[in-house]
């Protein structure tokens, strides 16, 4: 449709029709779904009509092609003027094939594996008849007593900006309307979600306004850049208001300063949670805040229907407000030939066909192996074939691996470790056993582990969380692993057998326990679908390990927030004329994580050397070329991720002691070396000044690089 034909479609509708357009109600309100029993209680609950039902504009949660078409159908039946519905559905890591869990896709370092497991996650989707997913979340995380730092990519804006953009485009292609085995895709959570006081899920975030542009709107930024259609609106306050009724974040920053025109929805209730925030009296004023804000449409609370007709007859909201809203979905519907076409990609013949595929799988299956983190090994790994091994662990027989947000994924989809074992050696040399629960045991359960130990040369370890233990509304005051694993660990040590740990979980852990016992661990994080033998395929070094850290991993849950771009002190530890007790310090454990950002181990080793920069000095239009030689000193191919890092030595306000600016992942054979070469401009150098001006300073710079952000070689220039 033209706008022409969009503004006169607007000018048809009622009052009431345009206010509809702007719910949003799960699936189970609609005819044609498998959960229609559902319905009743929620409709009376919250107020909702069918004639509210019959005018929405758009659909949470359906599933299925089949039920995606029955929705469609019965809806356009009984919708006045044939306005399709927008479905929608949180499509995070995955639709049926389940791809590693997003913290884990920023640990490959792999953009382009990022945007393919993106391109079908949508294709998966789209032929089940959805149109929207929820996706990427690209806040900024610190904290890993938050359950949901697993939707996210790192800890750092630069990578959290590349990876938006590569999902976004995974997701959205070029053109919506004509490929229609793509998604619209929509950035969460606007704004500084990832920042909530205490790591607690839902609760206060509250920085300066430097802090948030500089450090947490760069990634939603560059979604938006890429194409974003969609933005979703955070739980918490951005200065003291929640997100949803945040005119300043919602209309002057998103749509006026960046220029969106998209449409924006909030977060499930997030409108009617004003009225707790203690920000609205009543639900009538929330829905005021919200469609000032400029919230176009509101997830599962009803506060926009029940008070925006009146408030609109009274003069308190200007209908003009609503129509903006009612017309940028319009638009959105638009784009993805929704008038044209109302079941766009639904295909059950197709989705039947398309949905876990071979091919899906062997994708998922690449991006494990490059998403998991070896970060100790002690010449254990990797394992020979001829040895005898006991898998033992809660995770040893568990589907359980596909992580938070893989609500399409089936947990007897997944291979499991035990299969992934299965096909490295006979089943006379491997021998399984559960050990504990993930919480709980029994001493029957520990006696069967032991047994299985004795008679193996070699232990492995299944550890982790359950999925549940991360995610929204997953937040963990202890971050280490379960007592009772920790004991089966301790159990296992004493046999004095060489042991290796492999962990699936959603977050950083405190390793406490874990990496002072065992002889190698590796970080698998919930590697998905394919999850059991890419772990196998790399513990017996079929497939190198290349994941590096996007987080780092504190010591302590104490030292929470520890992360690697932190500020410098006025009495730093370690500074030449430090005093022993006098600086900025813990007394009983160091300042620096476990393991820090960027790490990670290989089977191989690469050597750093030839460090150079092209000249001493830089101009505004004379960039400098940061080049280093990198050799494969090990016995093995292997890929390793080359990182750049960057210091203002001297600025108006604090700087970061390094801030990552570059990254090339290469492989090299054994004996190979390259020249890895990155192009350093000034506006690489710009940041937020007191004045909020986003310019770079005259002076000199470190240049850091190496194979993570503590191991690096220094390198000054001078910015003139």
């Amino acid at each position: 449709m033209t706008d022409t034909k969009l503004t006169s479609l607007l000018k048809q509708m009622t009052l009431d029709e345009k206010v509809n357009q702007l719910i949003q109600l799960a699936a189970f309100f609609y005819e044609g779904t498998t959960s229609e029993g559902k319905i009743t209680g929620p409709m009376e609950e919250m107020g909702i009509t069918n004639e509210i039902i019959h005018n929405s504009g758009s659909v949470l949660g359906a599933s299925g092609a089949k039920e995606v078409i029955a929705i469609q159908d019965n809806h356009l039946k009984n919708n006045r003027l044939g306005i399709p519905l927008l479905i929608m559905a949180d499509i995070v890591h995955g639709y049926k094939t389940i791809f590693p869990v997003p913290l884990a896709i920023g640990c490959s370092w792999d953009s382009d594996l990022a945007e393919k497991s993106a391109e079908i996650a949508a294709l998966e989707s789209a032929v089940s008849g959805i149109h929207v997913t929820f996706a990427p979340m690209v806040d900024l995380v610190r904290d890993p007593r938050w359950g949901r730092v697993m939707e996210t990519t790192s800890e750092d804006p630069f990578l959290n900006s590349v990876f938006a953009r590569a999902f976004v485009r995974g997701f959205q292609g070029t053109d919506l309307k004509s490929d229609k085995n793509r998604v619209a895709a929509c950035v969460k959570h606007f704004a500084a979600y990832g920042a909530p006081e205490g790591g607690r899920d839902y609760n206060t975030v509250n920085m300066s306004e430097r802090q948030l542009r500089e450090s947490y709107l760069p990634a939603y930024k560059a979604a938006l850049d890429e194409g974003c259609e969609m933005v979703m609106t955070a739980f918490n306050t951005v200065d003291g208001i929640p997100a949803s009724g945040n005119k300043e974040l919602m209309r002057d920053l998103l749509r006026e300063e960046w220029g969106f025109d998209g449409v924006t929805i909030s977060d499930w209730g997030a409108v009617k949670e004003m009225v707790p925030h203690g920000v609205a009296a009543n639900e009538g004023e929330a829905a005021f805040k919200a469609i000032e804000a400029g919230v176009d449409i509101e997830m599962m609370t009803a506060s926009y229907v029940k008070n925006l007709k009146s408030y609109v007859h009274n003069g308190t909201v200007n209908e003009e407000l609503i129509d903006e809203s009612v017309l940028r979905i319009l638009k959105l519907k638009d784009k993805l030939g929704l008038f044209e076409n109302p079941y766009r990609g639904a295909d059950k013949k197709l989705e039947e066909e398309i949905v876990l595929s071979k091919a899906h799988r062997k994708t998922a299956y690449e991006l494990a192996t490059k998403s998991c983190v070896l970060v100790k090994n002690d010449g254990v790994l990797p394992l020979q074939k001829s040895q005898k091994v006991a898998l033992i662990g809660p995770f040893a027989h568990n589907g359980d691996i596909l992580g938070p947000w893989s609500w399409g994924g089936s947990k007897e989809d997944a291979v499991r470790m035990d299969e992934g074992f299965g096909k490295k050696v006979n089943s006379s040399a491997l021998f399984v056993a559960q050990g504990s629960d993930i919480e709980t045991g029994t001493e029957e359960q520990l006696e069967e582990a032991l047994a299985a130990a004795k008679k193996a040369e070699v232990i492995v370890l299944a550890l982790g969380e359950r999925s549940d233990m991360s995610g929204e509304a997953g937040s963990r005051a202890d971050i280490r692993l379960p007592e009772i694993q920790l004991n089966l660990i301790a159990k296992m040590k004493k046999l004095n057998k060489p042991m290796i740990a492999v962990l699936f979980n959603g977050r950083p852990l405190d390793l406490h326990g874990v990496i002072d016992e065992a002889d190698a661990v590796m970080e698998a994080w919930y590697p998905g679908t394919e999850g059991g033998k890419a772990v196998a395929d790399l513990l017996y070094g079929d497939v190198n390990p290349s994941g590096r850290l996007t987080m780092s991993f504190p010591y302590s849950v104490g030292q929470v927030p520890v992360y690697y771009n932190h500020f410098s002190t006025g009495r730093p530890k370690g500074a030449p004329d430090a005093q022993v007790r006098y600086v900025s310090q813990y007394l009983d454990i160091p300042n620096k994580p476990l393991l820090p950002f960027g790490f990670g181990l290989s089977y191989t080793t690469f050597m750093y050397s030839e460090e150079k920069l092209s000249s001493q000095t830089m101009r505004t239009d004379e960039p400098i070329t940061v080049s280093v030689k990198v050799t494969n000193t090990g016995m093995v191919t292997g890929e390793e991720v080359v990182q750049l890092y960057v210091r203002d030595l001297v600025g108006e306000v604090v700087r970061p002691i390094k801030e990552l600016k570059a990254f090339q992942k290469i492989k090299l054979k054994p004996g190979e070396e390259k020249i890895v070469t990155f192009t350093l401009c000034e506006e690489q150098l710009r940041y937020y000044h007191k004045d909020l001006d986003f310019t770079s300073d005259a002076g000199f710079f470190t240049v850091f690089v190496g194979p993570n952000s503590e191991e690096v070689a220094e390198l000054t220039f001078k910015l003139i």
